[in-house]
């Protein structure tokens, strides 16, 4: 059932210039501020710096978001770019006029509506006439308007602009009563508040912006698969986000290119407005003589470039020593020697024939065509993502962040309002000819009259108007009528006119008495751009996985050794002797582990953070290993407590020593970064216990061990989970001084402790579940005495 918009009549200046600010009440609105400063006593000249600062820097931040950063959901246009559209029309400069030089366009704009730098001015005009940038330009420049290798435009001296035919979707409209107009800084012109935007712009061609607490990434759709949208969700205001997909299925990049992420990631960004795609370059394999081929790339992310590309991999086979280092890290030995052992040749042939051509050539044609690109797109920017952040001006006057839907929603509103007032203002026009109209046909049914009294009165205009009860504008038009116009044959078009204007009187009436003719008048129009000026996708759509590149690694045992001061080194083989092991003066072991070369390892920093790496990354042979600095990029002043592996479903318990702990899985460990990340909070003087693996059961209790030799114990269930970290919940109370040295998890039947005698002998305690009983109670209560005799540093 099709269901009607009902556009609501708005003030698009006042939205502008009289909408709150986008901050909050308690201390930040600008009134508050406004009346704290009125009412400081003294000559009415003093105020507090604290208040002037912040009323201040509102009033500046307030400027950036709705006069410089963020666009309008209505046009799509930031307010210079308006000014510059407006400037170009005012100028006629049509897409069919002849070309202007540039420096006229931008002192235009400059002298009459954007007293701002001559330069931020004409890189705007620069930006919407790329075709690289914008998906849709709308400004036809003649001459050098930079490349996508980041080559700046020639000067505005050089250059020439004009209108693109497109331009027309935001400027055929504005002299038909579709906007309000307000003074321009110094009230000597008149400039547009909002452009007749016929489609949405903003989803067209996108935006980018910084303002000050926001930032905007709106990507470019496609014109066809927009239009189709608007009037679907026209017909139809109830449309889910997944139903406006199957009409717009993702952005469309100017540069073209392959959104490879899943259909499920780019409607959650459309439906919450934000997220991050992922893109990738579109190549294809060429053939060429006695059974050689090249890879050639056609097309290449938004944002990326032939010159990036061959940048990025002359640093990965040709790397410098990284600041702070004093040598090649293992990553960029390895890296290197991959790249150079696959890749013999890069080149770049684009030109004016072929925008992107970037040609790569095989070290040998028996190679994978497939693992070579894998290669490639994983260590450069032909991958790479695409961030969404769908945050501009709304229908309302503030800033938010906005979904799909909603954006289109705000602008078929738009569309709708503009559509009444073009009608409105057309019925007006057609009224007030109507009116002046048939004055005139009084006129020329009684003519000899009319000359009469205009030959014989003082007053003619007076007297007409008595005579044939005539409106002073209709007087006025009769005595400013030439001759010529009484003629026979002006009667007979004067009355075909009329005929015509009452019949378009009668149209324009009926569409703003009626929806839903409004309604289908919208729809046709918009149908109408489309067929006009959509063309194909660029951008293809297709899922697949992000490229990695993974290094055969032989599945073997493997021990690896860790030293007190930071040296990394690993033993093929498990049960080695480890007293044999040598280290450098003053050092010592620390930890060794028996693992799998396919495993992961977690390194543990004194300061909280966790810290990834392979065991088959850690070096072997007879010396003393490499620092752990060369495999992880440690804080400084901070050192490596423990190292610790497990498969990563594995359950970990995780506490500290002033008594704080919680659970979580090996895998919730693991970091791709060489900085890893901060997963424990450890504040100063705490120290992170011993990590421990367990099997969690029903009957399943948490141990304590606190220094003094007081034991607690309760029920796993009532243990936090924190999958990314943090400081956890009170395990166990402790008093002043004390400690917690030890913490696992007992399956509730045994529970074992290790610990000192007299003379230091080595002593196990056993603990069944009868003599559990005693210790058991609940979370975060004091513990009881083991044995006083005894001294237990651990389980």
């Amino acid at each position: 059932m099709t269901q009607e918009f009902e556009p609501q009549e708005l003030n698009l200046a006042e939205e502008v210039t009289e909408a709150d600010p986008p901050v909050a009440d308690d201390g930040g609105n600008l009134r508050y501020i406004q009346a704290q400063i009125s009412s400081e006593p003294g000559d009415g000249e003093s105020v507090q710096l604290g208040l002037y600062a912040e009323k201040s820097y509102l009033e500046y931040a307030m400027s950036v978001v709705k006069s410089r950063a963020l666009p309008q959901v209505e046009d799509g246009q930031k307010p210079v770019q308006r000014r510059i559209l407006f400037a170009m029309h005012g100028l006629g400069l049509t897409a069919g006029a002849k070309p202007m030089k540039s420096a006229r366009i931008v002192g235009d704009v400059l002298g009459k509506y954007h007293p701002h730098g001559d330069q931020s001015a004409y890189d705007a005009l620069v930006r919407i006439a790329q075709d690289f940038s914008l998906r849709y330009p709308l400004i036809d420049g003649h001459g050098n308007f930079g490349s996508r290798d980041g080559d700046g435009a020639a000067a505005y001296r050089y250059t020439e602009a004009r209108l693109t035919p497109i331009a027309e979707l935001l400027l055929s409209e504005i002299d038909k009563g579709t906007t309000d107009f307000i003074p321009n800084y110094d009230g000597a012109f008149e400039e547009p508040v909002l452009l007749p935007a016929r489609l949405p712009v903003l989803l067209l061609n996108g935006a980018t912006g910084i303002a000050v607490g926001m930032a905007t990434e709106v990507p470019s759709h496609n014109l066809g698969e927009v239009a189709d949208a608007a009037v679907a969700l026209i017909r139809n205001p109830e449309l889910s986000t997944a139903d406006l997909m199957s009409y717009i299925p993702g952005p469309d990049l100017p540069g073209g290119g392959q959104i490879i992420s899943a259909a499920r990631d780019i409607q959650n960004a459309y439906e919450t407005g934000r997220g991050s795609l992922k893109l990738r370059a579109r190549w294809e394999k060429e053939d060429l003589a006695r059974g050689q081929w090249q890879i050639v790339v056609t097309q290449l992310p938004q944002g990326a470039s032939a010159q990036k590309v061959l940048e990025e991999i002359e640093e990965l086979t040709n790397p410098k020593v990284k600041k702070g280092k004093k040598a090649l890290s293992q990553d960029q030995l390895q890296t290197k020697q991959l790249i150079l052992s696959v890749l013999d040749r890069v080149r770049d042939e684009s030109g004016k024939d072929c925008p992107v051509r970037l040609v790569f050539e095989p070290k040998s044609s028996r190679q994978n065509p497939d693992e070579l690109m894998t290669l490639l797109l994983a260590n450069t920017s032909l991958e790479t993502n695409l961030p969404i952040n769908m945050v501009m001006i709304g229908r309302d006057g503030r800033p938010a962040q906005k979904s799909l839907k909603t954006l289109l929603s705000e602008w078929i509103d738009f569309r709708f309002v503009t559509v009444t007032r073009r009608t409105r203002h057309r019925l007006g026009q057609v009224n007030d000819r109507i009116h002046i109209l048939e004055g005139r046909l009084i006129v020329f049914l009684n003519i000899d009259e009319v000359i009469r009294i205009i030959r014989e009165s003082d007053e003619p205009k007076a007297a007409l108007i008595a005579r044939f009860n005539l409106s002073d504008r209709q007087a006025e038009d009769i005595l400013e009528i030439r001759l010529r116009q009484l003629a026979r044959l002006e009667g007979i078009k004067l009355e075909q006119e009329l005929s015509d204007l009452r019949k378009e009187k009668d149209d324009l009436e009926h569409l703003l008495a009626n929806p839903s003719a409004m309604q289908k008048l919208v729809v046709k129009e918009i149908e109408a751009d489309r067929k006009k000026y959509a063309d194909p996708r660029r951008t293809l759509i297709e899922e697949a996985e992000r490229a990695v590149v993974e290094v055969a690694v032989v599945d073997e045992p493997t021990t690896i050794i860790l030293s007190d001061k930071g040296w990394l080194r690993s033993r093929q083989g498990h049960g080695i002797d480890l007293q044999s092991l040598a280290f450098k003066d003053g050092d010592k072991l620390l930890a060794a582990i028996e693992c799998r070369t396919v495993d992961q390892i977690a390194l543990f920093g004194s300061d909280g953070r966790v810290y990834t790496i392979a065991a088959s990354s850690v070096p072997g042979g007879r010396g003393d290993g490499v620092p752990v600095t060369t495999l992880v990029d440690l804080v400084a002043k901070s050192r490596i407590t423990q190292m610790f592996t497990a498969k990563p479903q594995d359950w970990l318990v995780i506490a500290n020593s002033a008594g704080y702990g919680f659970t979580c899985q090996f895998e919730n460990l693991l970091s791709r970064q060489k900085a890893g990340k901060s997963f424990i909070t450890l504040e100063t003087g705490e120290t992170l216990l011993k990590v421990t693996s367990y099997v969690p059961r029903e009957t399943s209790l948490v141990a304590c061990l606190a220094k003094s030799g007081k034991l607690h114990l309760f029920p796993l269930a009532e243990f936090k989970q924190l999958t990314g970290g943090g400081k956890g919940v009170i395990t166990m109370a402790l008093d002043d001084k004390d400690a917690l040295s030890a913490i696992t998890i007992s399956d509730g039947e045994v529970l074992k402790l290790s610990g000192t005698g007299r003379g230091g002998k080595a002593v196990e305690l056993t603990l069944d579940a009868n003599d559990m009983a005693p210790y058991i109670g609940k979370r975060a209560r004091k513990g009881k005495p083991i044995n006083a005799g005894l001294k237990f540093p651990g389980f």
